[in-house]
């Protein structure tokens, strides 16, 4: 798994969200754009991470920041997620995980004793100018809008 790092390039991503609009990095352009990656629409650490994100969205917007979240759920349960508990921020269906791999967010994981390939709760800040600055790798679920607001 090679994670993108701060400094790095943001790659010049291209994918679907759960109403089957195109968004594409440069629709961000000279903006802050916050994409975290979540495992999997409604399970209960990405629900609490996105509705944390949710909660603070106003916050989140007053500092600058547009949110894009993504996972490789397909655009149905992105838009189902995304009804369900009312984000006001679009969800990328990465089906064939273009984006997960782009940013290198896909890779081994253990849970429960078992290992597995699967998408790693991450988020990167990406700077008006299309650089990471900052990755956040160990997402606090319950706490992520604050840590993105609040360097750790």
């Amino acid at each position: 798994m090679n994670t993108l790092k701060v400094g790095d390039k943001a790659p010049n991503f291209e994918a679907k969200d759960e109403q089957g609009n195109i968004v594409k990095l440069s629709d961000y352009k000279d903006k802050k754009l916050v994409v975290f990656f979540y495992p999997k629409a409604n399970t209960p650490g990405c629900t609490v991470e996105a509705c944390n994100l949710r909660d603070h969205y106003a916050e989140l917007k007053n500092n600058g920041y547009e949110i894009l979240g993504v996972s490789a759920d397909t655009q149905r349960k992105q838009s189902n997620f995304k009804k369900k508990y009312d984000f006001p921020y679009p969800l990328l269906a990465d089906e064939d995980k273009a984006v997960i791999n782009a940013f290198g967010v896909w890779g081994p994981k253990k849970f429960m004793g078992r290992e597995f390939d699967g998408i790693h709760r991450t988020t990167f800040l990406i700077n008006e100018a299309g650089v990471i600055e900052r990755v956040i790798d160990k997402v606090k679920t319950k706490h992520h809008a604050d840590q993105i607001l609040n360097a750790d």
